[in-house]
């Protein structure tokens, strides 16, 4: 028998948000609509595909099988709409973002909404990896973050370099001086992102290789808890120059021996470049400058 679509949707909802209540939001039915499709579709083939743990929702493995195809099929259709959208002019439509940060991306949207004021954007940020993680899923069109592995499947432009810098609090020794050298970081304490974030990674790649040996450290999994966080003294944070923004709370402070630098790109799955709203974003990408270095207090300016 021919399985039911409606069921199917239903199911990958539930899996894609991991409940049953925001699926049914994000499918705009009721909560008992979504219940009961997903029981009809499990009934219909005599298989368990969520296990109910209270009012929480586990996947089966079945389940995280058959999300994998329907992950696929509904980005496929998604492909298609956009495809016959853009077949009438970038009147309507939506485009899907993932970034690592808004400080970047923010820009390139603002500019995209003035041309194309009836696309719906959507924008979700996490870190490099769980970005590039939802590109490739096609949970997003266009991803934007820092320190791409290029791959032949994917599509990408370079259009910002950033510069690795410290920030410590107003009543910390270190003040007020404008720049360090790497090795003064032997023995401080620092507030650091979480692992997957490129932050962390090229810091801590330069620490290992000039050798410095830091203090205490506190990761925490933002960018605002690390800006708190350092705000209250608990250590210097860790930060490219486009972020840092503007907190009479903090100072900036510039590694003047050593540029740990990281670029920005913007890049998507190269057979998405077929759908027109992407496309114009590229388009649009293009027109700007080539890549250009964020310089916040730079060797000790």
């Amino acid at each position: 028998m021919p399985i039911n679509h409606a069921q199917l949707r239903a199911f990958h909802a539930v899996a894609s948000e991991g409940s049953f209540t925001r699926a049914a939001a994000a499918l705009r039915v009721t909560q008992p609509t979504i219940s009961a499709q997903v029981k009809e579709l499990e009934d219909a083939y005599g298989v368990k595909l969520f296990e109910r743990i209270g009012r929480g929702v586990e996947i089966t493995e079945l389940g995280k099988a058959l999300h994998e195809i329907t992950r696929r099929q509904f980005g496929i259709e998604t492909e298609a709409e956009q495809l016959l959208l853009s077949a009438r002019g970038l009147i309507r439509g939506q485009l899907r973002l993932a970034a690592d940060a808004p400080y970047h991306v923010i820009p390139l949207l603002s500019g995209f909404t003035r041309r194309y004021p009836g696309i719906k954007l959507a924008l979700t940020f996490g870190n490099s990896h769980e970005v590039l993680a939802g590109l490739i899923e096609r949970r997003s069109d266009v991803a934007v973050l820092a320190d791409l592995a290029l791959e032949e499947r994917l599509h990408a432009v370079p259009f910002r370099r950033d510069r690795l810098m410290l920030f410590a609090e107003r009543n910390h020794p270190w003040a007020a001086r404008k720049s360090v050298k790497l090795a003064e970081l032997e023995g401080q304490r620092l507030v650091l992102r979480e692992p997957g974030s490129i932050t962390r990674a090229r810091f801590e790649e330069a620490i290992a290789n000039a050798g410095v040996k830091l203090g205490q450290t506190l990761e925490i999994g933002s960018r605002e808890a690390v800006r708190e966080a350092v705000a209250a003294g608990l250590g210097l944070g860790v930060v490219f120059a486009s972020e840092f923004g503007h907190d009479g709370r903090l100072h900036p402070i510039a590694i003047r021996d050593i540029k740990i630098e990281s670029t920005e790109f913007a890049v998507c799955l190269k057979e998405r470049l077929a759908v027109r709203v992407v496309r114009a974003f590229f388009e649009l990408l293009s027109e700007k400058p080539g890549p250009r270095t964020a310089s916040r207090a730079e060797d000790g300016r």
